[in-house]
């Protein structure tokens, strides 16, 4: 089986992003990671990035980008932004109230994501969406994620985020049982940690279970990127990162 690339959300290190952009993106090059996911473009166009990432060797995870760059006229742009720097994924990190204030309006933003994901797929990308904690807090007796994934095709991609779905009080347990739940549908993953004890815990310090989180990815999750997101820091940002992917790649050997 081949191996599933790391990539690193740049949204990890964002201040050093806007601080120097090629720096940074060359020092994630060399702690090894893969590839990286965008969170922002940094004032540059596609071809500077595209430049930047060819240069380093670093591939394109996929990109946060908010709702309104899929719709209408923004569509195509973004499409064709995003050919250029290699990118195949668009994933919707946040939604507005309105796309996620009832049942309906998730069934609604399901519908538009499928809607989204035809408009793509002949592009050879996908759309997906990201979850934070809100989407495991029940609404109307159901839980946003089940209703929205229940209501979209194996085609819109379940990043699922391991840290943020434990903030929503699902237990490492529960985590896995939503990859054995969706089957196919995790592309992409978010590795974060989660510890009741320690909020600036880097990956393998808290109570995800991650033997057994990739495992399923490698099995049934049809996971094509591990990125690694760190959003809490006991230590400069860049060294939490390199910690993460050392830790990373020890649990996988």
């Amino acid at each position: 089986m081949a191996k599933i690339p790391i990539a690193l959300q740049l949204y990890s290190v964002r201040e050093e992003c806007a601080h120097d952009l090629l720096g940074t993106l060359r020092a994630v090059a060399d702690m090894g990671y893969d590839g990286v996911e965008f969170a922002g473009y940094y004032g540059r166009s596609a071809e500077e990035l595209g430049k930047m990432l060819d240069g380093l060797g670093l591939k394109v995870a996929g990109t946060h980008i908010s709702i309104d760059t899929l719709l209408g006229d923004e569509l195509k742009k973004t499409v064709a932004f995003n050919k250029t720097i290699g990118n195949r994924f668009l994933i919707v990190p946040w939604l507005p109230d309105q796309y996620r204030d009832s049942k309906a309006a998730w069934l609604k933003t399901a519908r538009l994501m499928n809607k989204i994901a035809r408009k793509v797929k002949p592009e050879g990308m996908r759309v997906g969406y990201h979850n934070h904690a809100m989407e495991f807090q029940p609404i109307e007796g159901e839980m946003p994620w089940d209703i929205f994934l229940g209501a979209s095709v194996p085609d819109v991609v379940m990043q699922l985020d391991t840290g943020n779905a434990m903030h929503g009080k699902v237990s490492a347990d529960g985590v896995l049982e939503i990859m054995r739940r969706y089957p196919g549908r995790a592309i992409t993953v978010h590795l974060k940690e989660y510890s009741s004890k320690n909020e600036k815990a880097l990956i393998g310090e808290g109570e995800m279970k991650w033997k057994e989180f990739f495992k399923l990815c490698e099995t049934i999750g049809g996971t094509e990127w591990y990125i690694v997101e760190q959003e809490s820091y006991a230590y400069q940002p860049l060294e939490c990162a390199r910690r993460c992917i050392k830790k990373v790649r020890k649990i996988l050997r």
